[in-house]
């Protein structure tokens, strides 16, 4: 699957739910407390941040898209700051004041990077609260590309079915951060995106990933869902709609810093690129790309669009070259969580000639990724005799990666493949040659497995050897 940057300046979002006051107090601890066994720390700095459906409108507008919010606050300060923050933010805000509740505000505790201690100060809103709320964002749909409900149980999304049909009589995707045990108050929603946790509390526990599926399967089946989208922490993430095959997405972070505010990243990004036009595989590759730069920063964080873009070239980048065996089963996992299908062929490759050529796009044919497995030089010694190979193996590996048809190019010191294959496990094991598959070293591996075996035509009649002898005889 190609990754690309999405048109979010054509995107506009409506987020609904409840907004909230991420507070920080940042300072140093050099000592306990007297009065207790407890850390003393000296602030220096004050910070506010929007969060809850504040922050996850923030994520859609540094993505480059429209943003709106709608949501529930008091008539105090903390009000006043985050309506200050949304409109620096270029977020358009309609929100509702409650006459006794206040701003829910978060207060943390941070020293030296570490969180010491976190203070809630909210109630819950009451109905009376959120009147009218509805009624607002629904006259705010018909501009609308998607409609994000962003539900932290706190009193703003009592009652979200009214929003939920008013967006699908416009064919608005509605995407649901869920809350609490009883998913039926988002029966048809577009997408649903709770966290493992939340969902084995809903289903029970899930011993592996077939009964994942099939629970997940039962509730869309139950609420009428669209799609599933189940974020699994350090496991990626698990993508079920119905009738459709599971997308298995690996978790991108490379160091996971502090998780707040990592859902919120997921269903912005989820949002803004289905406005944009992006399908839904698409869409939920680009937020997880997002989730795993967000864990990298401290709090509730958001994600800008040279971020995201940064790290989509990158990852373009890493799609195609000469990689490790790790590197490349990390490769080989994600291509096979959008559903490619993976060649593996192997070879000496001393002297590439159009033979190699012609039969390496052929192996690319058979499938949608070719991985080619390089003999190193020790082990062409071995097979081939004295003064060979002529070329050494990292320029082999780099003429190779340089061939269109090639994915990844991957070294083994072993006279044989067999040692790669159980560990990657491709789709299909490609050879070219003039016998039948039990000649093809690795065959009873690969469909032991439930892989394929290929034998493919010869091209030219050439090789190596013959080439090498050519010379030879012209040097006598």
């Amino acid at each position: 699957m190609k990754l690309t940057m999405p048109r979010f300046d054509q995107a506009q979002v409506l987020v609904v739910g409840d907004v909230m006051l991420d507070r920080y107090w940042h300072g140093g601890t050099n000592r306990i407390s007297p009065e207790a066994p407890v850390p003393v720390v000296k602030v220096s700095q004050v910070e506010d941040r929007p969060g809850g459906a504040a922050n996850v409108a923030l994520n859609i507008a540094a993505l480059g898209a429209g943003a709106s919010l709608s949501g529930i606050v008091g008539k105090d300060d903390e009000a006043e700051v985050l309506a200050t923050r949304m409109q620096a933010a270029q977020v358009h805000c309609n929100f509702q004041q409650a006459e006794s509740e206040p701003t829910i505000t978060k207060l943390r505790v941070i020293s030296r990077h570490q969180q010491l201690l976190r203070m809630d100060f909210e109630e819950a809103f009451s109905a009376s609260a959120a009147d009218g709320l509805s009624d607002k964002a629904k006259a705010m749909l018909p501009a609308m590309g998607a409609l994000i409900l962003s539900d932290y149980a706190k009193g703003a999304l009592l009652d979200p079915q009214p929003l939920i049909q008013a967006a699908k009589a416009l064919n608005i995707p509605v995407l649901v951060d869920p809350k609490g045990t009883d998913f039926s108050r988002y029966r048809g929603a577009t997408l649903l995106t709770p966290n493992l946790h939340e969902f084995e509390t809903i289903v029970g526990h899930c011993v592996n990933e077939q009964q994942l599926v099939a629970k997940g399967e039962q509730l869309m089946a139950e609420h009428d869902l669209q799609a599933l989208l189940i974020t699994r922490g350090e496991h990626g993430m698990t993508l079920l709609r119905p009738n459709e095959q599971e997308l298995h997405l690996p978790a991108r972070a490379r160091e996971v810093f502090d998780v707040t505010g990592a859902g919120d990243t997921v269903i912005s990004v989820l949002a803004a690129s289905l406005a944009a036009g992006e399908p839904m595989p698409q869409a939920v590759a680009l937020a997880n790309l997002a989730a795993g730069i967000v864990v990298g920063k401290l709090g509730t964080a958001v994600i800008s669009a040279p971020e995201l873009r940064r790290a989509i070239n990158n990852e373009q980048g890493s799609e195609r070259g000469m990689l490790s065996l790790e590197q490349l089963q990390i490769a080989l996992q994600d291509a096979r969580a959008h559903g490619e299908k993976v060649v593996f062929t192997n070879g000496c490759f001393d002297i590439l000639h159009p033979g190699h050529a012609g039969y390496l796009e052929q192996a690319k044919e058979l499938g949608d990724r070719l991985v080619v497995a390089v003999n190193g030089d020790a082990s062409i010694t071995r097979l081939k005799g004295p003064g060979r190979p002529i070329n050494p193996v990292e320029s082999r590996m780099s003429l190779l990666s340089k061939l269109e048809s090639v994915d990844w190019v991957i070294p083994f010191e072993e006279d044989t493949p067999e040692k790669l294959l159980e560990v990657l496990k491709p789709d299909i094991l490609a050879k070219g040659g003039d016998y039948d598959k039990e000649g093809v070293v690795g065959w009873q591996i690969v469909e032991a497995y439930g892989g394929e075996v290929k034998v493919l035509s010869l091209f030219d009649s050439c090789s190596t050897t013959s080439i090498v002898e050519k010379v030879l005889e012209k040097n006598r």
